[in-house]
């Protein structure tokens, strides 16, 4: 059974494998996809923060109060304007300044930067907008806590010829770029912007802290995937065993075509298929919970079944051995219930077969016997009989020959009760049913027997508790059968002893219980008192509970002995009160 158990589950566990495979592979097809388009979506965010700032730039490059830097600014109007810009904007610029051809500051929203000098910065990336050209250099950090400052310069030309004023600069804030990448790499995923020189120009806050993003604008990153889309690369340098990495730039808007950067997504594959890796543990663990429950669940139903079957075998040679049938084995449940069940029906009418040829083999005897004795008996008992009444009547009897011819006279009258008996048993009649009161015919009973009774000193009483006494019987036999069970037990009672007949519904039945204080029947007897020629009172022939047995089955009725409340025997039989006529 448990081999059978566990062939059947291989092809649930290699179901489960495929499944699993299928799954983790559209969840990592999932994730690729959401690395992508959140590369896009961080593109897109970022090329339009840096856009504002260009567009900034160019326009303010082109204001009217721009030209004050032809007078040096002497009265301090641009650099109020610049100051104020800087207020208005929340921080989004560190500083917002304008030099003069030399490199001298000559307007800042900062005070103290006015006349230094300036160094040379390279450019970086050059973008054309809105007429104006704008060179942008590396973002610049002052310490390793600070996200550094994107320098973004545009000329200022005068209004009145063709010379250059000096330049604009707009120190931004690259801080604000790092929140973004932030914001969009949470807590399991990390985001870089490499530019197209495949220098890493900004990261999400786990790779700034990996110390990642000096060693790659010194070192490049120019292996990383060029093109949008995902892939799966070694992730040694993350510390992971692989990632997946969605790259993504951001489409062209309002004229801009973008800075050409590139939006890295990556996630360690190990941390992204987590969850269908718990699942999959989880999985596995309720397979061997329910492959063990299984196979003890397959224990216990090979158990119960086998229990069920080792009983009936043991049933069956204790039968077989003793002859005797003993308690019925636990059925089991199922087919294995109605097998056993068929089975203990079976022996039980074999059992009940083999009695009744016993009984019919003994019956059988007593009615060859009785046919002799009616023969080769009988006549002479009559014989015998009628001259020991002759001699009675004789005058001149001494009273010795008296008390030998009483004698003579008792002891044929005992033998022709004897043969009576052993004919009735062996030629009974079919009973009559009329319907009979039960109560009226116990009456009577119990009043031809109290003579009886008197003598012997022994006390009668009833407890004829039926609400319905009548029943379709056949008086005569069944007034023979209470005559026979009181008889019984007058016969074995003491002086003093006592005798209850009792009546009691019972559905469809009436109950009828004969019981006596005597010593009782033992356990072992109380089947077999019904057997011809079984007795244990002597001076018996073992007929008369025979014979008793035979007219209540005639009536379809039962008779069973057991011990009674009293502390002796009784015997209790029930009747159908009304009875089908048999089909011929």
């Amino acid at each position: 059974m448990r081999a059978f158990v566990l062939v059947a589950l291989v092809p649930a566990i290699l179901l489960a494998g495929l499944a699993f495979v299928k799954a983790r592979a559209a969840l990592q097809a999932e994730i690729e996809q959401s690395l992508v388009t959140q590369a896009g979506a961080v593109a897109a965010d970022l090329d339009k923060l840096l856009f504002e700032r260009l567009q900034n730039a160019a326009i303010w490059s082109q204001l009217e109060v721009m030209q004050d830097l032809q007078v040096q600014d002497v009265d301090r109007r641009l650099s109020s304007f610049l100051a104020r810009l800087r207020e208005g904007y929340g921080g989004v610029y560190r500083e917002l300044s304008a030099a003069d051809p030399n490199g001298r500051i000559v307007a800042s929203s900062e005070p103290a930067a006015l006349g230094k000098s300036v160094g040379l910065f390279p450019v970086w990336q050059q973008v054309h907008l809105g007429g104006a050209t704008l060179d942008l250099s590396l973002p610049r950090a002052a310490g390793p806590d600070d996200a550094g400052t994107l320098l973004i310069r545009t000329p200022i030309a005068s209004r009145f010829d063709d010379a250059l004023l000096g330049e604009l600069r707009l120190r931004f804030d690259w801080g604000q770029v790092n929140d973004i990448l932030d914001r969009a790499a949470g807590d399991d995923r990390m985001v870089a912007v490499v530019d197209a020189g495949g220098r890493l120009v900004a990261a999400s806050q786990s790779l700034r802290k990996r110390g990642l993003t000096e060693t790659d604008r010194r070192d490049g990153l120019k292996a990383l995937p060029q093109k949008n889309g995902a892939y799966v690369l070694d992730g040694t340098p993350l510390d992971a065993s692989t990632v997946a990495v969605g790259v993504g730039r951001a489409a062209r808007f309002g004229g801009f075509d973008g800075l050409g950067w590139r939006i890295l997504v990556v996630e360690p594959l190990d941390l992204a298929l987590a969850p269908i890796h718990r699942m999959a543990a989880v999985s596995l663990m309720l397979l061997g919970a329910l492959v063990i429950a299984t196979l003890v669940m397959a224990s216990w139903v090979s158990a119960a079944i086998a229990r069920p079957i080792v009983a009936l075998t043991e049933f069956t040679r204790r039968y077989r051995r003793d002859g005797k049938l003993t308690a019925a084995p636990p059925g089991g449940s199922g087919e294995v219930e109605e097998l056993a069940t068929a089975f203990v029906d079976m022996v039980a009418h074999i059992d009940a077969s083999q009695r009744n040829l016993v009984r019919a083999s003994k019956l059988a005897v007593v009615g060859e016997m009785s046919s002799v004795m009616a023969h080769e008996v009988r006549t002479p008992l009559g014989i015998i009989r009628s001259s020991a009444q002759m001699l009675q009547r004789e005058p001149g009897l001494s009273p010795e020959g008296r008390e030998m011819t009483g004698f003579i006279e008792s002891e044929t009258e005992r033998l022709n009760r004897l043969v009576s008996t052993m004919l009735d048993s062996a030629r009974p009649r079919a009973p009559v049913f009329v319907p009979t009161d039960v109560h009226v015919l116990i009456h009577q009973c119990l009043g031809l027997l109290a003579g009886q009774a008197a003598r012997k000193q022994v006390q009668f009483s009833e407890a004829l508790e039926a609400a319905d006494p009548v029943v379709e019987m056949d008086a005569e036999q069944m007034n023979q059968v209470l005559l026979n069970l009181i008889m019984n037990a007058l016969q074995i009672l003491h002086e003093g002893g006592q005798v209850q007949a009792s009546t009691a519904d019972c559905g469809d039945e009436l109950e009828i219980e004969i019981a006596d204080d005597g010593p009782g029947v033992a356990p072992e007897e109380r089947d077999r008192i019904f057997e011809a020629f079984f007795f244990r009172r002597e001076g018996g022939v073992g007929l008369g509970l025979a014979i008793v047995q035979q007219i209540v089955q005639a009536h379809r009725g039962s008779i069973v002995a057991a011990e009674s409340r009293l502390g002796g025997a009784v015997f209790r039989i029930r009747l159908p009160r009304h009875v089908e006529p048999e089909k011929s």
